[in-house]
């Protein structure tokens, strides 16, 4: 299947730009998730691939043809949207094959092409029903479906869990990485949800105003963050952050009453303010300390136990052991320093 080139990819309304000169390449065959908080640009990204919106400067190939200014229908994509958007008088069936009716194609590979996508998402029974009879998760299904039998060059899905409970976005996450690994095709995939992004790509691409971030697989973003803002949108609970100061032995850290003997091959001159960056689940909630317990979540084998530092600092620790710390109680936390990150404090750029 073929792959998605994006160069020097700009939008504008009138005067406001909210796409800033994107350079992105996907190659044939990966599931790439555009993922970032509301309003940073990543559904007008894709809009843009499937020519729902027009781009205002720059170059869209897609199997290496320039489809910049192509017409929708001749881009070869395939797009699922939040919303099902089935026919409700129409079979799930007649829903799925619809598209190709409409352009001609014979009854007999209609036929052929539903049967198959039906297998694939395992909807043969469910053929004759109409859409009123399905749960959110199987319309959505019927929805991805249809996307299939038009056999695109690309997938495009625009937060396509969105609407469903917790419970059914856990098994559609599982279903369209399956469907992913079976037929194997180039697909781009929204979400706000960076825990749908670390699940299910290949690569992200961390978006924020209009512009990219930082681009690799989700274990890279997660290890290796260029920048404050990556390293405090992948991950769940979300990476600590401190205020410290550079000194001879390591950063300052006034909110943990600690020095936090780091090791940096660009180190900063001391004075420098800086950020230290910690994810909860390298952290150890330890008796005796100056951070107050907030509030404890006990969700079964975990727990996330919120603490206040008196600077106003919020940290959260991951604690796997049964950790029955009552809130208002000082308690300090140890931690690897191997294991910390530090950002410039004015330009919040990794120091590596």
């Amino acid at each position: 299947m073929p792959g998605v080139t994006l160069k020097d990819v700009i939008k504008k309304y009138g005067e406001t730009q909210v796409i800033h000169g994107v350079d992105l390449e996907i190659n044939e065959g990966e599931f790439c998730v555009f993922v970032g908080p509301s309003g940073c640009g990543k559904s007008t990204l894709l809009r843009m691939i499937a020519g729902l919106e027009e781009t205002t400067s720059g170059i869209i190939n897609i199997a290496d043809n320039d489809v910049t200014h192509e017409d929708p229908s001749q881009r070869g994509v395939a797009m699922v949207f939040q919303t099902y958007a089935l026919y409700p008088h129409m079979t799930v069936g007649e829903n799925m094959g619809f598209g190709l009716k409409m352009n001609g194609h014979p009854k007999a590979e209609i036929d052929a092409k539903v049967k198959e996508a039906s297998r694939i998402l395992k909807l043969d029974e469910y053929l004759n029903r109409k859409p009123k009879a399905l749960s959110g998760g199987q319309r959505q299904r019927v929805a991805i479906g249809r996307a299939i039998v038009r056999d695109p060059d690309v997938f495009l899905f625009d937060e396509p869990l969105s609407n469903l409970d917790a419970e059914l976005r856990v098994e559609m996450r599982v279903e369209i990485a399956h469907l992913h690994k079976e037929i194997g095709a180039t697909m781009i995939y929204v979400t706000h949800d960076q825990v749908e992004a670390m699940t299910l790509a290949d690569k992200i691409v961390v978006l924020r105003k209009g512009h990219i971030e930082q681009v690799g697989s989700p274990l890279h973003l997660y290890d290796d963050p260029d920048n404050k803002f990556v390293a405090g949108f992948i991950g769940s609970p979300a990476m600590n952050f401190v205020t410290g100061t550079m000194t001879d032995a390591g950063v300052e850290v006034p909110a943990l009453s600690q020095t936090v003997p780091v090791t940096l091959t660009d180190r900063p001159s001391n004075g420098t303010q800086v950020t230290l960056g910690v994810r909860p689940q390298d952290m150890m909630v330890v008796d005796g300390g100056n951070l107050s317990v907030d509030l404890a979540e006990h969700l079964g084998g975990v727990s996330y136990i919120y603490l206040d530092a008196p600077s106003g600092e919020r940290l959260v620790v991951e604690a796997r052991e049964n950790n029955r710390q009552s809130r208002g109680s000082n308690v300090g936390v140890s931690f690897d320093a191997t294991k910390c990150m530090v950002f410039d404090a004015k330009t919040e750029q990794r120091i590596r």
